[in-house]
């Protein structure tokens, strides 16, 4: 989850509470009332930080400042994407605009960019600080002219609007797909079971992923998994490229404003890789090593549909509806896996303990739950205390399920980020939708990568809370997250699960050694899609955005699966709608830094030294 960089530093800071800073649950009156008097009270703020003729004192105060305002913009910008009703969903999305407005205003202020230029750093941490604002207000525009400055303010403002409408039009997309019972033959009881049902007696499936994912792995009717599929692909609708597609433009006018050739060119200056050159080459020789992998799975998976239809080889075209379904028939007969199967391995509840229990035995904290006012009944809290000396060190929140006008992907939400100079402890929200009776190994896998992003901000220990936490390059942040995927492959951790569900049944050694072997089938696919949506981003953040649509058509009609006509994947595509524009690549990227850290464990996952060195250092 990332706001435009005006807003980035203002959403990952915490208000001010002394131990257990917890989430408000605020009805839409509330939201309104609140951001109105933050704003308010930090316009006042700021004419005293501008009174000020010299430059000491600068990174104290504007910690303070990010900290009230933080107070309000972190729980509104979670509740505007998890709140049960609409209108605090609707409240949520115009505070935050607020909060855009507000930023670009504050990175233009010259007074207050003169007394960070000022500024004598007292120490590493300071001089990061000074770095980091003096970058955020030169990218703000505040160093243009006074025309350009208006009108990237402008900008700024009109795609977080852009932005939000995009999310709306996914997160509140009704779209319902009717199977009949012939069609939900095949598939596992326990699925049919949770399945709504019309007066038809049809079963109604919506386009969240407990549903849909297990369909498209399971179900043997292609012409269902067809209808299925498509309606996922046009989820958020036209109206959302033509949202996309506006967005673009008016990130290459803001690039322009610097006389930089691209928004890529503009964002990527600020990432590890530097520049668009930098990750093109990357992708190119992401490219180079998985276009022959990605043809041979095309051609296994293709050979399978062709044996379990009865059609010569030459006549049997491989879908992309059947590719979920035919990996899985795959695994099961060669690996003798079956995902659907290790739900009873994997309850969910449990999966949350075990999740718990490797974290606490690795980084020497412990997890407590407690019972606190939240926005839905399914939520839960935690307080997180250190081991030895039993300190409240912060807290996070679990919202699992899903519901009606849900955020409908999974993401960790840094609500508070953490300031030691102000006494701050950090709160985290993760926000899922898993199946309430049980985990998939993949949806293990999900669990345990977005915790890795909850650790990530509720251990983190920064003076200044602008630093706190996920608050780092983007093609970083998923690195500490995709390390600890590796917690729920291994033999060793895996063991603990006896630890929290004595009667669930153990995974063998032979059976996870086969389930490994599983999820590194069809790699060549795998790599060929992030290559795909990656090389869809940086195409788009080019000096010369063409329409998103057909760019992706172009994408993909160059790959083996090739293009569906009326698929519409890039108006779902939030990430790069967001913060992740010219930087959907960092996934892969960050993937090599993550297997470089995972070797400090060596063959000990459960290594308490690492563990501690971990923490301390990341």
């Amino acid at each position: 989850m990332k706001l435009s960089r005006v807003l980035f530093a203002l959403w990952l800071v915490p208000c001010l509470a002394a131990a257990r800073p917890l989430v408000p649950v605020m009805n839409a009156e509330e939201i309104a009332a609140k951001c109105d008097a933050v704003f308010a009270r930090a316009d006042k703020t700021i004419k005293v930080m501008e009174a000020k003729p010299r430059a000491v004192g600068i990174f104290d105060e504007w910690n303070r400042l990010q900290i009230d305002i933080e107070n309000v913009v972190g729980p509104v910008y979670l509740l505007a994407n998890v709140h049960t009703d609409k209108a605090a969903r609707d409240a949520g999305d115009a505070c935050v605009l607020k909060a855009t407005k507000f930023g670009t205003d504050l990175y233009q202020n010259e007074k207050l960019f003169k007394r960070i230029q000022g500024a004598r750093p007292a120490n590493e941490h300071q001089a990061k600080l000074k770095k980091d604002l003096t970058e955020g207000f030169e990218d703000t525009g505040v160093a243009l002219p006074i025309e350009k400055r208006k009108r990237a303010k402008e900008i700024f403002e009109k795609l977080e609007n852009l932005r939000q409408a995009f999310d709306r039009n996914v997160r509140d997309d009704k779209t319902k797909v009717v199977i009949t019972p012939d069609e939900m033959k095949g598939m596992p009881p326990d699925y049919i079971a949770a399945q709504k049902k019309d007066d038809a007696g049809n079963y109604v499936l919506g386009l969240d992923y407990p549903a849909y994912v297990p369909f498209l792995t399971n179900a043997p009717n292609e012409v269902a998994r067809k209808r299925y599929w498509m309606a996922k692909q046009r989820e958020g609708s036209e109206a959302n490229l033509a949202l996309l597609d506006e967005i673009m433009q008016l990130r290459l006018e803001l690039a322009k404003l610097y006389d930089l050739p691209s928004y890529g060119a503009y964002s990527i200056r600020r990432k590890m890789a530097e520049t668009p050159e930098n990750v093109l080459k990357f992708l190119g020789e992401v490219k180079s090593a998985v276009t022959e992998l990605e043809k041979k799975d095309v051609l296994e998976l293709r050979t399978l549909k062709s044996q379990d239809s009865g059609t010569p080889l030459a006549e049997t075209q491989l879908d992309r509806w059947d590719v979920a379904y035919y990996q899985e028939k795959l695994k099961k007969a060669r690996y003798n896996i079956d995902q659907e199967g290790l739900r009873k391995y994997f309850p969910t509840d449990k999966s949350v303990e075990f999740t718990l229990l490797v974290s606490s035995r690795l980084y020497g904290v412990k997890f407590k739950e407690v019972k606190v006012p939240a926005w839905h009944p399914d939520v839960k809290y935690y307080d997180v205390l250190d081991t030895q000396t039993g300190k409240f060190i912060s807290g996070f929140y679990l919202d699992l399920f899903p519901r009606e006008g849900k955020y409908s992907h999974a993401a960790a939400f840094p609500i508070y980020a953490v300031s030691k100079l102000a006494h701050r402890t950090p709160v985290t929200v993760l926000v899922t939708n898993f199946n309430r009776k049980g985990l998939d190994h993949n949806e293990l896998e999900t669990l345990m990568h977005e915790f890795g992003h909850v650790l990530h901000g509720v251990l983190s220990g920064t003076d200044y809370n602008p630093h706190g936490g996920t608050a780092t390059m983007v093609d970083f942040v998923e690195a500490p997250s995709q390390m600890f995927e590796e917690w729920a492959r291994r033999e060793q951790t895996l063991a603990l699960f006896r630890e929290v569900c004595p009667a669930c049944p153990r995974l063998s050694k032979d059976e996870i050694m086969r389930l490994d072997e599983a999820r590194k089938y069809g790699q060549g696919i795998r790599y060929a899609r992030q290559w795909a949506l990656a090389s869809l981003d940086m195409a788009l953040v080019s000096d010369k955005p063409e329409p998103s649509l057909a760019v992706w058509s172009r994408i993909e009609t160059g790959m083996p699966l090739g293009h569906v006509e009326g698929s519409l994947l890039p108006a779902s595509f939030s990430h790069i709608a967001g913060g992740y524009a010219a930087g959907y690549y960092g996934y892969m990227w960050s993937e090599v830094l993550a297997l470089d850290m995972l070797s400090g464990f060596g063959d000990n996952l459960l290594d308490p030294k690492v563990g501690k060195r971990y923490r301390d250092v990341i």
